[in-house]
């Protein structure tokens, strides 16, 4: 009996570890997106499709390949419809689904219905969180619809291909997404009044505190601009004739996993394939990560077939460490390796859209441009709390945090998921980055926000909203806040580092860098001071710094809901409580612990050497307990 509960406990557990994702239904093509070196299929024609070489046909390109797209789902279908003046109700079941439709199928030695010649149809199913992207989750009441085909499989399931008379976005817009905009609208416009207000009363009592208030001031301005430029940001458009060589590193550290899913995200890319190649660097894995790697690029050699359509072989390349040096060392032997004038980075568990190459060159058509930072959305949103708030966060620290900076052409952190450097730079400045040290150690993890100040001290940096990945995030809080506290030592030292420099950049730009570097290192001690030394030595409940607390928090909130309109939007108010009550108290920590080398999410061998270290210590301790059990 205990075993049997013991079974069901682990079995329980895997569930809930396990990280909820949509499932694209696979295309018959396993490289849908890439033109062929044949020109049987070229980025221009495919799906009868044309782009017609304008900026405006790729846009229509993009968004009639996404709302075509079709993920397998499991849904419980109400089709009401009228056939012959009787009315019907019948219970199906959905098991794929697009934005314009929905295949329905019917079990078996069922009666076929005959929804080809049905008038009226009405479809009422529910839109579960994580089976479609963010922002679609949903109960869909009586959507219109028309039968479009039907089908029998050899086993005997009768198929009905439905398409839907508006797509699910513009349904959603009518019966819901209108709705949660005017919310969201109406809170925005009120949230930014009280903070502005009580900014007011900041500046009338300056004189009776003034270090407190004017840090109330400058976080305040801070925050409201950021969001202010953020709204201003729009991307570049896309140039179809534009489309210079592009090599992808993806430097691979114990990804099993994900590896072969961010292999075929790279390499199925609405690009021209003589431009584009894919590098993997593997830095000695102690996991099945090489076995992975191999497979896919068989599997991808076999599908080529004789005829080289997509020419694997030339265009996908591995890479395998004798031994583990660290991930800026796998990107700098990609980088060597490349052969392409831009280089775009992608972390090992993250998925490109297929337009996200050609949306991430746009910007260097500049020549003054050295990086550009793609936006990362989270893959595994529905996982569990913790992911959803980390959804929110991603969301807003993207379009709103790099898009302001992206306005200024001057992004700070050009992130690990996606990025794009031009080549000739990064290997200016590789030998600098490779052997980097601070404060006479040696830096080991925060590559990005490293590569970017090197960048950024004499060139540009940009953002763009419409080079999209999706990544993994930790779902466990342990992972959560190990990587937390990785980040802010690299924050830390970056930020540092860039303020040597950032005062000969636009002015705006530059203020607003310095009260971005103050607001989260003074935080602690603010709210400390607010929620502990006010009211124990005035004896005055902080309801003032508690509201503006709430405000801020809101304000993200009510972004996510404005831009996105999900229903994650209510998880950014527990993100900023969850920073005020715990991440926070992580900024005094890093700034003692700056010189740490491990990541803490994955057994690197700094990992491996403290791990060892700390079993060391116990064995010490135990053989200390043991002498002194055994003294007379």
């Amino acid at each position: 009996m205990g075993s049997e509960q013991e079974k069901q406990g682990k079995k329980k557990k895997e569930q809930e570890e396990q990280d909820v994702l949509f499932h694209l239904k696979p295309d018959r093509r396993l490289l849908s997106y890439a033109p062929d070196s044949t020109g049987t299929r070229t980025n221009r024609d495919r799906r009868g499709k044309d782009s017609a070489g304008t900026s405006e046909g790729y846009i229509k390109l993009q968004q009639d390949d996404k709302n075509g797209q079709r993920y397998l789902v499991d849904y419980k279908v109400t089709a009401v419809f009228q056939y012959e003046g009787k009315k019907y109700t019948e219970t199906l079941k959905g098991e794929d689904i697009s934005t314009t439709g929905i295949l329905l199928t019917q079990p078996a030695g069922s009666e076929a219905l005959p929804l080809l010649e049905a008038e009226n149809i009405k479809l009422t199913f529910e839109i579960t969180p994580g089976s479609m992207p963010e922002g679609y989750e949903m109960t869909v009441k009586r959507i219109p619809a028309q039968c479009v085909r039907e089908a029998e499989r050899p086993d005997g399931t009768k198929l009905y291909g439905m398409q839907f008379k508006s797509t699910l976005a513009e349904f959603s817009n009518t019966h819901r997404k209108n709705y949660m905009l005017a919310v969201a609208s109406f809170f925005l416009a009120v949230i930014v009044f009280v903070i502005v207000l009580m900014r007011a009363e900041s500046v009338i009592y300056f004189q009776f505190n003034r270090w407190l208030y004017l840090y109330s001031i400058i976080a305040a301005t801070f925050l409201l601009t950021r969001y202010l430029f953020g709204s201003f940001y729009r991307p570049t458009k896309i140039d179809p004739k534009y489309t210079p060589g592009v090599s992808i590193i993806i430097p691979c550290f114990n990804e099993e996993e994900w590896i072969q899913h961010t292999i075929l995200g790279c390499i199925n890319q609405d690009y021209p394939i003589d431009k584009l190649e894919v590098i993997v660097v593997d830095d000695c894995s102690n996991d099945h990560s090489v076995e992975k790697i191999k497979e896919i690029i068989e599997k991808l050699k076999e599908n080529d077939g004789d005829r080289k359509m997509y020419r694997i072989e030339d265009r996908l390349h591995y890479y395998v460490q004798p031994v583990n040096k660290g991930k800026r060392d796998a990107m700098y032997l990609g980088a060597h390796k490349a052969k392409h004038e831009l280089l775009v980075f992608v972390d090992s568990d993250s998925f490109l859209d297929p337009y996200a190459v050609r949306n991430i060159v746009q910007p260097f058509k500049d020549k003054k441009m050295g990086g550009v930072s793609g936006r990362t959305d989270v893959a595994n949103t529905y996982t569990n709390t913790l992911t959803k708030m980390q959804a929110v966060r991603y969301y807003i620290a993207f379009r709103i945090m790099k898009a302001a900076e992206g306005f200024f052409d001057a992004v700070t952190c050009l992130s690990g998921p996606l990025s794009c450097y031009r080549k000739d730079l990064v290997l200016k400045y590789a030998d600098d980055w490779i052997n980097q040290k601070f404060l006479g150690q040696k830096a080991t993890f925060g590559d990005d926000r490293s590569m970017t100040n090197f960048i950024l001290r004499h060139n540009r940096t940009t953002y763009q909203d419409t080079a999209v990945c999706m990544t993994i995030v930790p779902k466990s809080y342990k992972m959560f806040l190990r990587q937390q506290m990785r980040w802010k030592r690299s924050w830390l030292r970056e930020s540092i580092i860039a303020a040597c420099y950032m005062w000969k950049k636009e002015p705006f730009m530059s203020l607003s860098f310095y009260m971005g570097l103050l607001v989260p290192i003074a935080a602690p001690i603010i709210v400390l001071y607010n929620l502990i030394y006010i009211p124990i030595m005035h004896r005055v409940f902080p309801l003032a710094f508690l509201v503006g607390m709430l405000m801020m928090a809101l304000l993200m909130s009510m972004a996510q809901l404005f831009l996105r309109r999900s229903t994650t939007w209510i998880f950014g108010v527990w993100f900023c409580l969850y920073y005020e009550a715990v991440l926070l108290w992580q900024m005094p920590v890093a700034w003692f612990t700056f010189w740490k080398s491990t990541w803490g999410t994955r057994m690197t061998p700094a990992d491996l050497a403290e791990l060892e270290k700390k079993k060391k210590k116990e064995r010490e301790k135990e053989e200390k307990k043991k002498k002194k059990v055994n003294e007379p």
